[in-house]
């Protein structure tokens, strides 16, 4: 046993009665970060345009600061992009996290000195959760790699920039870069292809044991291992015994992941974000991601069928509901206030309060009313894959098809397969009657003849990488939407049909 996985134990047990701590009082932590959050930023500029002196209750909070998206967040932002310091958090941000937004162009979200450290504390504390419930430590004392973007940073007004993944590398400490791979120069290199080479020439014949990033890319990194060795990942890493993974799904992507590496090994689901780390798994046994309700951030939560509407309800921590999906509210000290993440989440625990990550707010289908939103296409094609188990996926996205050449409308999914269904018909037929099953408005329309069922369109191999490769979004942590309601991503990818 090495020093690390030694002094991982004890540590990893002191991190679990900590969380154990605040876990069995959420709303009273939440109350008293909100507390704490008003009382720090009272006198930033948003702090006075907003009446924090005058907010002593959660009704307070509520009336004082509205919901927002970045475009109504920006103007606050601009003021921090042209070197103004107290706008939304007291002094000037350590970091700003540039992401790609969808109507707002590059967004740039503020990491403060506050704030930065809970990146790096909750990833290390989801590895000692893990080490904690299952006593397997060893793996510490391996190779450790992050498939992640660049950590090469610009400066805006002063301050640090770039994408989150390179902003987190930076704050990896030095007791760890020791077995951290790849280096430095080869996680600053641009173009994806490239880079995923020279990583696997310095990983190809290290003692790899934990390995970490978004399911589709790591299966591109397997893939170009098998290309040059010809061997199964178990046998080029005899010691990998954990992938940690966040940002999308990991069901669509297990089976073939798991049929890549030979065996089956622990995976720990994170969901991190620029505006914060928000949840991790702590359990390999309960199902959900624990929301990190003691880490700088206060939550709210709307229900995602008022989400839209003028005036929202916004629940607490202690107010939601199991089974429930809701719009993901932040209150961060990083100066995010009633902040709209974008994402959807629905509680599967209370005791401790676990979550799962349903889809994005604005990623829906809802051409004909339907509202089918992502977790229900990766539910019925889950369900569907259980009657075909020889269909394995690479990736799927699916979009409505409004005005086809012939015959009614109908939901079009575009698959790229790494083993099709032996019956393209009747695999197509399942699949729309488990959404069916998941979709009572779905069902209506195709009962009503108001829609047709769907149908597939099966793409060529690599087609998915040759599409992120034409949007600049090649590897790192860029994923591909699941759906969406209108066809930009769909008629891209017609140029790669089968």
């Amino acid at each position: 046993m090495g020093i690390r996985s030694l002094l991982a134990k004890p540590f990893a047990a002191y991190v679990a009665a900590q969380t154990q701590k605040w876990s069995l009082h959420p709303a009273l932590y939440q109350h008293n970060i909100m507390l704490s959050l008003i009382q720090q930023a009272k006198h930033t500029a948003f702090g006075k345009d907003h009446g924090f002196e005058s907010i002593q209750t959660y009704d307070d909070f509520k009336k004082q600061i509205p919901v927002r998206d970045y475009e109504e967040l920006k103007p606050y932002v601009e003021r921090i992009l042209k070197g103004e310091a107290d706008v939304l958090w007291k002094g000037k941000p350590a970091y700003l996290a540039k992401t790609s937004g969808t109507t707002s162009g590059t967004k740039y979200i503020p990491i403060s000195h506050e704030s930065k450290f809970s990146h790096f504390v909750s990833a290390r504390n989801s590895t000692l959760s893990y080490v904690h419930e299952t006593g397997n430590a060893s793996f510490l004392d391996g190779n450790l790699i992050f498939l992640s973007g660049s950590p090469e940073m610009d400066e805006t007004a002063g301050i640090k920039t770039g994408r989150l993944s390179g902003i987190s590398n930076h704050l990896v400490p030095g007791y760890l870069r020791t077995n951290q791979k790849p280096s430095y120069q080869t996680n600053c290199i641009e173009d994806w292809e490239e880079k995923l080479e020279r990583i696997i020439d310095e990983t190809l014949h290290a003692n790899m044991t934990l390995i970490s990033g978004i399911p589709p890319w790591v299966q591109m990194y397997f893939d170009r291992i098998h290309a040059r060795t010809g061997k199964k990942i178990k046998d080029v890493f005899p010691n990998f015994s954990v992938f940690v993974y966040g940002g999308v799904n990991f069901e669509p992507y297990r089976a073939r992941l798991e049929e890549s590496i030979g065996k089956k090994v622990d995976s720990i689901e994170t969901y991190p974000a620029s505006e914060g780390f928000i949840a991790y798994q702590d359990s390999q046994r309960d199902p959900g991601l624990l929301l990190l309700l003691n880490n700088g951030m206060f939550f709210e939560f709307i229900p995602t069928e008022e989400y839209f509407t003028t005036n929202p309800t916004r629940l607490r921590i202690d107010e939601v509901e199991l089974g429930k999906n809701y719009a993901l509210i932040i209150n961060s000290n990083a100066g995010l206030w009633g902040y709209s993440i974008g994402d959807t989440v629905k509680f599967v625990s209370k005791n401790p309060y676990r979550l799962l990550v349903t889809g994005r707010i604005k990623h829906f289908i809802s051409a004909f009313g339907e509202h089918v939103i992502g977790e229900e296409v990766e539910k019925a094609m889950n369900q569907a894959r259980k009657k075909f188990p020889e269909v394995e996926l690479i990736e799927f996205t699916v979009a409505p098809q409004v005005t086809p050449t012939n015959g009614l409308p109908h939901h079009e999914w575009l698959i790229e397969f790494a083993h099709p269904p032996t019956d393209f018909n009747a695999f197509a037929l399942e699949l729309d009657n488990c959404l069916r099953e998941l979709n009572v408005y779905y069902d209506d329309l195709i009962t009503g003849n108001i829609l047709r069922t769907l149908t597939i369109t099966s793409l060529k191999p690599q087609s998915f990488i040759e599409y992120m490769k034409s949007q600049g979004k090649l590897g790192g942590q860029n994923k591909v939407p699941r759906l969406s309601n209108d066809r930009k991503i769909a008629d891209a990818l017609q140029l790669f049909m089968v």
